[in-house]
């Protein structure tokens, strides 16, 4: 009985206490302006709710004793909260939450420090840097403010090894890196192939990222100089923007808008734009400017968000040749402004870019990454070119009128993710991804000798003395130009690669990957206006019958091993292979197949002063045992300038330096130097001449910028800066063949080495920014060289201001 009485004395106990405990928890959430907060959850106690359109929120707990709650919502950090009940109903406080303003993976350096011990896009794996065995560079947001940077020339002068080694016309910028030139294959936008016609705008880059060396392992037919990756700037669940202003010498003016903020909880947005129009220190020469960038960024869920980009980019510019050449060398009676070109010559280019940008985390270790792009690219141009004058000046001037419409679509996919082998650490990459390239050329009938029914085609414009291009009586009229031909050319490339980065301990580590290209190179068709009939250009076979569509395919290894003595140190040796398409055919009219090309580095990865300055040292070398020449016959001569063989040789070392880093609070550093030594080993008969500097590369280039922004007293909110720029010597013109030097002919063009100097000055209050900028304060005189008629003459000494507004 009494054990009775017992048990139910403690089963009413029990069943009081978990009336008491039951208990309805409401409450409000808030951001932090105070505003309610609609659809964010609520959990605790395997319970679960949302907010009202008031942030309101009520939860019935059933369980005993205290409690956890987590409030969680798209672009709000995740907050959790103990209670303790009190009674049948708990009444808390408001609960404010903090914006999540980190929704994308993107890397924002504050200053010029080190990026080491971080991981960047161009890298696709999510390795860090420091892990990383090649060579990177970052010129980032505060770069491209400090410098006032308008094109993306201008970033890459900051870039060790990365040389501007053509703008001809001014139609297209040509970078060289360790001896190769980047063409389009190699620049990229938030990891999709790019064309750079008509100069990238820099206002819309929160970063310009360049992977140095052999990258393709991720990228597939690059060459083996550098890959750079643009990083647009991202919308942001926050309020906020900028309007500024930029002036500048030769009548530069250049408006700038950038906002951003939330939707919704789950929308954010962004817009970018700027326009400009722009003279010249050379005569007649001025460009417009159009571009705009909108994006979106939606947030799915906690784990997945989408982000959708567009821009557009209209450039009208002057297309100048420079000063040409005189007797086949620089003359400097030619004046620095002098304006050769035909006084009407246009160059009209409109770019789009539209991406889709897909991202999942399935957890802390793995992550999915899905890329979808295209790009339309139109150029219309028209004008005269290659000015080559006689020891008296006179050059013929002829015309050319060509427009092309490019049409590129890009897709990828990349899965990252860490696991563990007993004891070994792996981070891996696995990808996928294509591009489709559809390009129609169009060529046309110029009528320079005028027009009627009797009346041939003729690009003979006229004559002009280069000592005096501004002589009464020369011509200016526009001749007709009639469509000829349209030229259809399709490329395809696919590939699909693997990467590891296997942790043996915590010092030793092993990068290895493997990747596989196909490319296709469609036959060209090419359209006659004239008889409306279209005709195919075979890529030959044996005895020239057709072969079909030229096929490239390559496997792209790629091998290091990572030693880490201390945790700021990496030191690291690596071997890449990359290939490069070749035009022509053998002796058989089979299609040349791709040269490949070995890629051996070296390099020393540095922290100092607890990572507020880094120092990367590298020494690469790259060999082509598989360069493609024309075949000399018997008789020394070429028969088929088409018909070509596997016997050159070349090689490219060199060394590079990248510093940089905040010193102090307030105190930036970057810098760098750069050498490379690019030939040719080994050419037949009639081939370059061996051991020769090949033309368009430099071989020492250097740089330094130091800012400072004073932090306290009378001058905080102060900003001074200057940069340095150094290009050594190079070869313009035509590198010297055999055959020429048989015939006492000497095509080099020997350019000297220049150094330019910056200085910058600038002052912020509050939300008011005002910065100003000398360039070429010495007014340093020497030339940009392709070839040897496209000699342009390096800017003189030019004045930019520019007035910011922040809110």
């Amino acid at each position: 009985m009494k054990l009775t009485k017992l048990f139910i004395l403690l089963a009413a106990m029990a069943i009081a206490q978990e009336v008491d405990a039951q208990t309805t928890v409401k409450g409000k959430v808030l951001n932090q302006k105070g505003e309610s907060l609609t659809g964010i959850s609520v959990h605790g106690s395997n319970k679960h709710t949302k907010t009202n359109d008031q942030g309101e929120y009520e939860l019935y707990i059933p369980t005993a004793g205290s409690f956890q709650l987590q409030f969680t919502g798209i672009g709000f950090q995740k907050q959790e909260l103990a209670v303790v009940p009190q009674g049948t109903i708990t009444e808390l406080s408001a609960l404010i939450l903090q914006q999540n303003n980190q929704q994308i993976e993107q890397i924002d350096v504050k200053g010029y420090n080190s990026v080491n011990h971080r991981s960047l896009e161009v890298s696709k794996s999510g390795v860090k840097d420091l892990d990383l065995p090649q060579a990177v560079q970052v010129i980032n947001s505060q770069v491209i403010s400090d410098q006032q940077i308008n094109v993306l020339s201008d970033a890459l002068k900051n870039a060790n090894g990365v040389a501007l080694g053509a703008n001809r016309g001014g139609v297209n910028e040509n970078f060289y890196a360790r001896g190769y030139s980047l063409g389009t294959n190699n620049i990229f936008k938030n990891g999709a192939r790019t064309n750079n016609g008509g100069s990238i705008e820099a206002s819309t880059l929160e970063s310009v990222q360049i992977l140095k060396g052999s990258a393709a392992l991720l990228y597939g037919g690059v060459t083996g100089g550098a890959v750079v990756n643009l990083i647009s700037k991202k919308p942001k669940f926050e309020h906020g923007g900028e309007v500024a202003m930029r002036i500048g010498s030769y009548n530069q003016y250049k408006p700038m808008v950038d906002v951003y903020g939330p939707l919704s909880q789950r929308l954010a947005f962004r817009i970018v734009g700027t326009g400009g129009y722009a003279e010249s220190y050379r005569d007649q020469v001025e460009s417009k400017r159009l571009y705009v960038n909108p994006s979106l960024l939606y947030k799915i869920s906690d784990k997945s968000d989408i982000n959708v980009m567009f821009d557009y980019l209209k450039s009208d510019f002057t297309p100048d040749f420079g000063i040409g050449s005189v007797e086949g060398k620089i003359n400097e009676k030619v004046g620095r402004n002098s304006f050769i070109n035909v006084p009407w010559a246009y160059n009209k280019t409109n770019s789009s870019n539209a991406q889709v940008d897909f991202g999942h985390q399935f957890s802390d270790d793995w992550k999915l990454n899905v890329l979808a792009s295209y790009q339309k690219y139109l150029r219309d141009y028209y004008g005269s070119e290659r000015i080559q004058a006689n020891a008296q000046g006179i050059a013929p001037r002829a015309l050319n009128r060509s427009e092309q419409d490019e049409l590129t679509f890009n897709q990828q996919l990349n899965l990252t993710g860490k696991l563990q082998t007993g004891t070994f650490q792996h981070q891996v990459l696995v990808g996928a991804d294509a591009d489709q390239s559809k390009v129609k050329n169009y060529a046309f009938n110029i009528f320079a000798n005028g027009t009627g029914e009797n009346v041939a085609p003729s690009t003979a414009y006229d004559n002009i003395n280069v000592f005096d291009p501004y002589a009464s009586g020369m011509r200016s009229d526009m001749p007709t130009a009639d469509l000829k031909t349209r030229t259809n050319t399709n490329i395809s490339r696919y590939g699909v690669f693997v990467q590891d980065l296997l942790s043996i301990t915590d010092q030793f580590k092993v990068l290895a990957g493997i990747r596989y290209t196909y490319q296709k190179t469609g036959r060209s068709e090419v359209y006659d206006y004239k008889t409306n009939t279209t005709s195919v250009t075979e890529n030959p076979g044996k005895d020239k019958v057709d072969m079909g569509d030229k096929v490239d395919k390559a496997w792209s290894p790629k091998f290091a091993l990572i030693y880490q003595p201390l945790k700021g140190t990496s030191l690291y040796v690596s071997y890449a292979n990359n290939f490069i398409s070749n035009s022509g055919y053998d002796v058989n009219y089979q299609p040349m197949g791709p040269s490949l090309l070995d890629q051996y580095e070296a390099g020393i990865k540095n922290d100092f002063f607890q990572g507020r300055l880094s120092t990367n040292v590298t020494w690469y070398k790259i060999i082509n045992n598989r360069y493609a020449q024309t075949i000399i016959g018997d008789d020394g001569k070429v028969a088929d300038s088409n018909m070509k063989e596997f016997t050159g040789r070349s090689a490219s070392d060199g060394v590079e330096l990248d510093v940089a880093g905040e010193l102090a609070k307030g105190l930036d550093v970057l810098a760098g130097y750069a050498y490379n030594y690019m030939r040719y080993l080994e050419t037949n008969e009639n081939g370059i001449l061996e051991d020769m500097r090949l033309v368009g590369t430099t071989a020492h280039t250097a740089n330094g910028t130091v800012f400072y922004t004073f932090q306290d007293g009378a001058a905080k909110g102060l900003k001074l800066g200057a940069s340095v720029f150094y290009t050594g010597k190079r070869n313009a013109g035509w590198n010297t063949t055999k055959a020429n030097q048989r015939d006492g002919l000497d095509r080099i063009i020997p350019i000297g080495a220049f150094t330019t100097f910056d200085f910058s000055a600038g002052y912020q209050y509050g939300k008011w920014n005002i910065l100003a900028k000398v360039s070429n304060i010495g007014n340093t005189f020497n030339y940009y060289v392709h070839e040897n008629y496209s000699v342009n003459p390096i800017p003189p000494r030019s004045f930019t201001t520019t007035l910011s507004y922040r809110f």
